[in-house]
């Protein structure tokens, strides 16, 4: 079975495109396996489209791969955002009752139609859009195939946008005058939510015209345009365009003309680009009129001439014609008249028309007509002759380019005659002078000639008479061309170029022997001649110098002054090398060689050495010279100049200097005598700094999430604008005598964050910029209520010196300046529950933190923990964002902590083995954040600390022996008291044993004394008495004694 006969039945369906499109769905197999080429295929507008209310959208439709005929009918529907599934219909082309009752009214009062572009191409207008007619557009296209094959209907999304487009400007009148400046204001601004451009056109409507006049355009692409009436103005910077701020935009005319009188007003369009990259624009506006009238300045102007009126014969002429009380714009052309008839014209563009003797004349550089500016014209004739004398006027046209680029004449005025007449040569008064009439030998000598009356073509001769000779010698003379010619006035071969002659102007004459010498003596005659033209006698006057050249014959005296011998660092000081000679008028060619001994040396070095003929020779040891040093040298001053000085340059400074005779300026003769001056010592010291900063202080409410700036202003400084070192520093309680570094710009602008800044946060909301040479600022953005505080910068002078070490002279803060958030009207509540915990050494430690009351459904929470001890300053531990993004104040600490949110408002801190060092006091702070705008910017709305949570760590139980251990004074007690014990018992010992031995040796004492006393009682024989005594023994030895 063929595969088109699946799709036979479907012919029986005409009418359904909803069981159309099932079958075809399901046959769709059949059809691509069998036709791939040649099916239908409808072409919709790519969407989405995005139009504004109230202005029109136009959508195109196109059929192709169709048969039939090759008129092809459209069917438009519309599928609802309320009922995406139901189709409204619209407009057809085939059937007038194709649309529904609820656009039946606007499709006949032709708001909406269908426009035909080709038998298979449409457009869908719809003049004015509402909001409802947002929705899903089908273009449909019924079957004229044998077969249905291919689609049938396309579709696209328009979305329809509030008009937010706005252009205003005052109406208002203005009162001008031609040439004045003129400045107009439009403001344009819109709240699209999609990605559009705006485009900004200036128009002039004149008083009788219906069409506007462009002026001058800022295209959606960014980019000026003139319209064609203004081209020329544009170009000429005469007609501007500036864009002030966001939505301001600034008409600019230098010089108003009559013909900008008018109504003048901006027209703004809002452009969006739709999906296949076209630009369409979808609203405008345009603001009230402004009235614009221009006063015309006056056009009446006057013609003056003004001329030498007798010349001599041979002397130039100049007639300048001059136009007066013109206005600034016109342009004109001028006509010279002699004796009623033209000779010459020029027009307003410079052209030039002679008559034909006077064209010979200018050929030949005897005659010059030009135009001196707008208002001026110039007749010049180089040499009057009597066929230019008569009556001169000038004739002066009001002129106006026409369209065909000629010049049109608009008025003429014509200037009063003058007469010229030439004037007999009068006698000529001749004056020779000389700048010195006694020099000395080697010295230059200067003569002038100068010759008295109207100016004329002069020749000029010069002679000497020697002393005692009478006989004129030629030196130098100059004919009336400007040639030279040397004469010999003293042997050697360097007599001509001894010598020049010069011609200050047209009646002076200098005669200069650059090095004279005792021969150059005697009286100088100086004879001026002059030949009339058309004559053949020439006149001629004289007049005589004496001059005397002396012997040279002296010494030198050199002295060095310094009026800086204490120089403040990187300042400049001089050096003066004063030259003296017995004879204060003497200049000798010198040499000057500058010596300096640094401090701590012994020996003098060369510095620089400027030589007699002006070479300079730097010194091999002291290179950190000669970048920053500056020679300057006259005939008996030398003056050395020193930059940026440094510790280095201090020492003794000397110079020598060398003087020369004139002719070594061409030989490489010996010095003829050498004078070293005296020493100075030069102190180079620290400067005392000037530095000064704003100290008063500020408070700046703004509101959370905003951005401002801090001001840093330097109010003087030392100087040579010493390189700044700026420090920023914050503290959140004004009492606080700690104070964080947020960030700091050194002094070569390398930037530097705090400890507490390291984050990629803190870098990002903090930035310094350097405005000037003076102004600082620290830009915060999005404040939050952690930025609550005062701020600070501290500035620094740095000095580098030249061995390229830095050093700091002086240090100066600023005034402070306080950040307060302004109160947002949320307001969020953190449980002040007070908390006191002892824990034992490397036990885990949760701590807890959360709001009081429900929370918002609209907002998220973060939350940030800190921690410090007494007298510490507070450190930021971990910081868990709105968006669940953990961050830790130090990345070392990641493993010791644990933040998470046990729900959206209660947040929990673990420590998990807790060291001594972590006891102290924990807090939070939790912010509440929003999302506003579209797309939605998540912003901080308001935020609340927790009380204070103290937190002690006890340390751990710990055995017998670990508590011995652990205590150093018990340790040694243990060591030392069992040897001490031996010490004690073992001097016991030997205290026991000494007194045994005693003991021993008194009883055997007693025992002896004892048998003597018995051997006594004996010999005696009183044995009863001796028993008495044995008994009574144990009283003691006091009977003894008594017996005795």
């Amino acid at each position: 079975m063929d595969a088109f006969d699946v799709i036979h039945p479907v012919w029986f369906f005409k009418g359904s495109r909803a069981l159309m499109a099932d079958l075809v769905h399901h046959c769709g197999i059949i059809v691509s396996a069998k036709l791939s080429l040649g099916q239908r295929e409808v072409k919709i507008q790519e969407g989405p489209l995005y139009r504004a209310e109230g202005y029109p959208v136009s959508i195109s439709c196109n059929v192709s791969g169709h048969q039939g005929p090759s008129m092809q009918d459209f069917q438009w529907s519309i599928y609802l955002a309320t009922a995406p599934t139901r189709e409204v219909q619209i407009i057809s082309t085939k059937d007038a009752s194709f649309s529904y009752a609820v656009y039946a009214q606007r499709v006949k009062s032709k708001e909406i139609y269908v426009e035909r572009l080709r038998g298979n191409s449409v457009l869908l207008h719809i003049t004015k859009l509402q909001m409802k007619d947002a929705g899903e557009y089908e273009c449909h296209t019924p079957n004229t195939d044998r077969k249905y094959l291919g689609s049938y209907s396309a579709k696209t999304d328009l979305t329809v946008i509030p008009d937010t487009l706005s252009a205003t400007m005052p109406s208002q009148t203005l009162r001008k005058k031609e040439s004045e400046p003129l400045e107009l204001t439009c403001e344009a601004t819109k709240a699209t939510a999609q990605h559009t451009h705006l485009a900004l056109t200036w128009y002039l409507m004149r008083e009788g015209e219906s069409q506007a006049i462009e002026i001058i355009s800022l295209s959606r692409d960014f980019l000026l345009a003139p319209g064609p009436s203004y081209a020329a103005r544009f170009a000429a910077g005469d007609v501007r365009l500036d864009k002030l701020g966001a939505t301001s935009f600034k008409l600019s005319i230098g010089r108003l003309q009559p013909s900008d009188q008018g109504q003048l007003f901006c027209e703004a369009t809002e452009w969006i680009q739709d999906p296949d990259e076209t630009w369409t624009l979808i609203t405008r506006k345009r603001t009230d009129q402004t009235a614009l009238k221009i006063q015309p300045a006056a056009r009446d102007f006057e013609v003056n001439i003004t001329a030498r009126s007798s010349p001599a014969e041979g002397k130039p002429l100049e007639l300048i014609c001059l136009v007066v009380g013109r206005g600034s714009d016109l342009q004109f052309q001028g006509v010279w008249l002699l004796n009623g008839k033209e000779i010459a014209q020029i027009d307003a563009g410079g052209v030039l028309s002679l008559k034909t003797d006077y064209r010979d004349r200018a050929s030949q550089g005897l005659l010059q007509v030009s135009k001196l500016n707008p208002q001026a014209f110039s007749l010049k004739i180089f040499s009057v002759g009597p066929e230019d004398v008569g009556t001169y006027s000038c004739e002066v046209a009001e002129v106006l380019r026409t369209q065909t680029n000629s010049w049109q004449v608009l008025q003429r005025k014509q200037s009063s005659v003058t007469q010229v007449k030439l004037r007999e040569p009068a006698a000529r008064n001749v004056t020779v002078s000389a700048e010195q009439q006694a020099v000395w030998e080697g010295e230059e000598l200067t003569l002038l000639c100068k010759a008295g009356g109207d100016a004329g073509p002069l020749s000029v001769s010069w002679w000497l008479i020697p002393q005692a000779q009478t006989t004129p010698v030629f030196v130098a003379g100059m004919e009336q061309d400007g040639t030279v010619q040397l004469g010999v006035s003293s042997p050697g071969p360097r007599s001509h170029s001894n010598k020049r002659l010069e011609k200050v102007d047209w009646a002076t004459f200098r005669l200069e022997i650059v090095s004279a010498m005792v021969t150059d003596s005697g009286t100088y005659e100086c004879r001026v001649s002059e030949r009339l033209q058309n004559q053949a006698k020439e006149l001629q006057w004289t007049q005589k110098i004496a001059i005397t050249v002396k012997s040279l014959k002296s010494s030198l005296q050199v002295r060095l002054m310094s009026r800086q011998p204490h120089v403040t660092l990187t300042h400049t000081f001089d050096l003066s090398c004063i030259v003296r000679a017995n004879h204060s008028d003497l200049e000798l060619p010198c040499s000057v060689t500058w010596q300096f001994q640094p401090a701590g040396s012994g020996a003098f070095h060369q510095l620089v050495r400027i030589t007699h003929n002006g070479t300079v020779e730097w010194g091999n040891d002291l290179s950190q010279f000669h970048r920053k040093t500056k020679v300057s040298q006259s005939s008996l001053r030398s003056q050395l100049q020193i930059h940026d000085a440094s510790v280095e340059e201090t020492g003794v400074y000397r110079c020598t200097v060398e003087g020369y005779d004139r002719n070594s300026l061409y030989t490489s003769g010996p010095a003829r005598v050498s004078a070293t001056s005296n020493p100075v010592r030069i102190t180079v010291t620290f400067p005392e700094s000037k530095l000064s900063l704003n100290s008063s202080s500020q408070v700046q409410e703004l509101p959370i999430s905003s951005s401002t700036h801090i001001e840093c202003s330097v109010l003087s400084r030392s100087a040579g604008n010493l390189p700044l070192a700026i420090t920023w520093f914050f503290s959140p309680a004004p009492t606080s005598e700690s104070y964080l570094k947020i960030l700091e710009i050194d002094q070569t602008n390398v930037v530097k964050y705090g400890d507490a800044f390291q984050t990629p946060q803190s870098k990002q909301k903090f930035h310094s910029e350097k405005v000037s040479q003076d102004l600082f600022l620290l830009n915060i953005l999005n404040m939050e209520a952690n930025d609550e505080g005062h701020y600070h910068c501290a500035a620094e002078e740095w000095l580098l010196s030249t061995n390229g070490t830095w050093q700091k002279l002086e240090r100066k803060t600023s005034g402070l300046t306080e950040l307060k958030l302004r109160p947002t009207g949320s307001q969020i509540r953190v449980s002040k529950v007070h908390w006191l915990e002892n824990a034992t050494e490397h036990e885990e430690v949760g701590l807890s933190c959360g709001l009081d009351g429900p929370d918002s459904p609209a907002s998220l929470y973060s939350v940030t923990w800190y921690w410090s001890r007494e007298n510490a300053v507070s450190q930021m531990l971990a910081h868990l964002q709105y968006d669940g993004l953990l961050e830790f104040g130090q990345e070392g600490r990641r493993r010791a902590l644990h933040c998470y949110r046990s729900s959206p408002t209660d947040f929990v801190l673990k420590l998990h083995r807790v060291e001594l060092e972590d006891a102290g006091m924990y807090w939070c702070r939790v912010a509440e954040w929003q999302q506003h705008g579209s797309p939605g910017k998540w912003l901080n709305q308001a935020s609340d600390e927790s009380q204070r949570m103290m937190l002690r760590v006890l340390p751990s139980e710990s055995t017998f022996s670990s508590r011995i251990c652990s205590s150093e004074v018990f340790l040694h007690f243990l060591i030392v008291c069992p040897f001490l014990m031996l010490l004690l018992l073992f001097a016991s010992l030997l205290c026991l044993c000494w007194k045994a031995r005693k003991l021993s040796q008194l009883s055997l004492s007693a025992q002896k004394e004892k048998a003597l006393w018995v051997d006594m009682k004996r010999v005696s024989g009183d044995w009863t008495t001796g028993r008495k005594t044995k008994d009574a023994e144990p009283q003691g030895e006091p009977m003894l004694m008594e017996g005795m």
